[in-house]
């Protein structure tokens, strides 16, 4: 199957993202560092971040949740080229399969 334009331009911007961290970022209550959240291997993991590096995870962050979007935006379009082309090789007979006697 030969990838539509859009599908292509997704899989480019997917491409172009250079730092991921899952999870997410919060401000601890009373102290000078972050907390990272994320679920990972059936479980809740969390990491400390220290101030100076808070800005950098959370462009990390940031970077995964637009790669999840992208990559469920370009699912989507896959399955409806998917659906097109299935539509074009089994097209639908107006013969009736089951005629009353």
């Amino acid at each position: 199957m030969k990838h539509s334009k859009k599908a292509q331009e997704l899989l480019t911007r997917m491409g172009a993202i250079e730092r991921m961290e899952r999870g997410k970022l919060c401000r601890m209550k009373g102290r000078d560092y972050y907390n990272l959240q994320a679920w990972h291997n059936g479980r809740n993991e969390v990491r400390y971040i220290r101030e100076e590096e808070r800005e950098a995870v959370q462009e990390a962050v940031d970077g995964y949740q637009l790669f999840q979007k992208l990559a469920q935006a370009y699912a989507d379009e896959v399955i409806k080229q998917t659906r097109k082309d299935l539509k074009k090789s089994f097209p639908k007979s107006n013969k009736n399969k089951n005629p009353k006697s």
